[in-house]
């Protein structure tokens, strides 16, 4: 699980709340807030 503000790197990130995904393409990218709901916990 990762969280709003870590760096998990690369890949798509599932909002465990509302099941919106996320992309990040770079290492140095940092997972936002769920755009939908503002959640802020992931799964890889």
């Amino acid at each position: 699980m990762s969280s709003t503000g870590e760096k998990p790197g690369k890949g798509t990130y599932s909002c465990d709340k509302c099941g919106e995904t996320v992309y990040l393409d770079d290492d140095t990218d940092t997972l936002p807030p769920c755009p939908r709901c503002h959640g802020t916990e992931y799964t890889p």
